[in-house]
């Protein structure tokens, strides 16, 4: 079991300015639980990565807990290794477990609610993944509702998934600490293209929608533009493969490129002129932050988290799962005078008022400070 920043002294920057001396009374160390590997590029694992460093510097000690990768089909053997590495963990422990894991180890969760501090981190609810069956919809949900109710508090990454949990979890509001992810600040691209380069950034699953938007680029193809589509497929090799045979079959080979993972994603940002996602849900969207953060106009739907962090100053909205509506909305970003730089401009004023990932850890910090002086064990 590693451990991140063992020292628990004030930390001073040196050419970042002083850091108040938020961990001077800092007297408990924090398991931060999580499937897989921490490396994984997903949004959710980068806030995770991202949210360890920063509590990290505020001078907690951290002690990482990779654990075999949870789903609803999981076997025995991977659950009794759960079992396991949650037994080692000490006795009164503040423990946060991600979402992704905590979803479906209810049972597990129940056997040591009583002698851990358990907090969720739950990014969206697993029940709202594109691509499952009812039964496995309901199997997800009634498992992360009994999961839920095993632990201390829960740490949500938006307004909207607090509001979920709070209307269909019965999470009691009151527990229910909301703590976005930071943005690091970015040059602003010039949005000068010609053509125009259209930038999604998102792994290849359904929830993303990338066939939604291949459908509204196949009607726009008399347009000047083209479209880069960063993101692995590791995650769902199948649909990604469904995804390359339909830009195929609309012979938009040429116009639409499978970038894959990338080393620089803000160098994509920078040369990209539009910023494309039709999500079907999202639990916040760090990626429109990131783009708002570097000045892009933003095309993307009203799903999940999406209308708080993108306002109509610096986006146009559709709904879900219509190409029609987002054809429309792509070819006014490409064709009506002055539009895209009124976007442009929004964009830019609202990457001055997105948190940073400091604010963000002090909020965390906060809450891993007042579970661990509850005396309810």
């Amino acid at each position: 079991m590693s451990r991140y920043n063992h020292s628990t002294s004030p930390f001073t920057a040196g050419t970042g300015g002083a850091r108040e001396a938020t961990s001077a009374a800092v007297n408990f160390e924090l398991y931060f639980v999580y499937p897989g590997d921490l490396d994984t590029h997903t949004g959710g694992y980068a806030y995770d990565k991202r949210l360890i460093d920063e509590l990290g510097l505020l001078g907690l000690c951290v002690n990482p807990v990779s654990l075999p990768q949870c789903s609803l089909n999981m076997s025995p053997a991977a659950r009794l290794m759960v079992q396991e590495q949650l037994s080692a963990i000490p006795d009164g422990s503040v423990v946060v477990i991600d979402g992704l894991a905590l979803g479906v180890l209810d049972r597990e969760t129940t056997e040591v609610r009583h002698r851990l501090r358990l907090i969720a981190l739950c990014h969206h609810p697993l029940a709202l993944e594109s691509g499952l069956n009812p039964s496995q919809q309901s199997w997800l949900f009634e498992s992360e509702r009994r999961a839920l109710a095993n632990v201390y508090a829960t740490l949500v990454t938006s307004d909207n998934t607090r509001r979920i949990l709070t209307r269909d979890f019965t999470v009691s509001e009151d527990t229910i600490t909301v703590a976005v992810p930071g943005t690091d600040r970015r040059g602003f691209a010039e949005c000068k293209g010609r053509p125009t380069c259209l930038l999604t950034v998102a792994s290849l699953t359904q929830r993303k929608a990338h066939d939604i938007l291949i459908s509204a680029l196949a009607d726009l193809a008399g347009l000047d533009w083209q479209a880069r589509f960063v993101g692995g497929d590791h995650f769902d090799k199948d649909w990604a493969q469904i995804l390359r045979k339909q830009v195929a079959k609309e012979k938009l080979e040429s116009r639409i490129h499978f970038a894959g993972l990338v080393p620089d994603v803000d160098i994509e940002y920078q040369q990209a002129d539009v910023f494309v996602l039709p999500s079907r849900f999202e639990g916040y969207g760090m990626v429109f932050a990131e783009a708002l953060s570097a000045g892009l106009p933003i095309i993307a739907t009203r799903a999940g988290a999406v209308p708080d962090l993108v306002p109509d100053t610096a986006g146009l909205l559709v709904a879900p799962d219509n190409p029609g509506a987002l054809a429309e909305a792509i070819h006014s970003v490409l064709t009506a005078d002055g539009l895209r730089q009124q976007l442009q401009t929004g964009a830019r004023a609202c990457a001055e008022k997105l948190p940073t990932w400091r604010e963000s850890a002090e909020k965390v910090f906060n809450l891993l400070r007042e579970v661990s002086q509850n005396d309810r064990l």
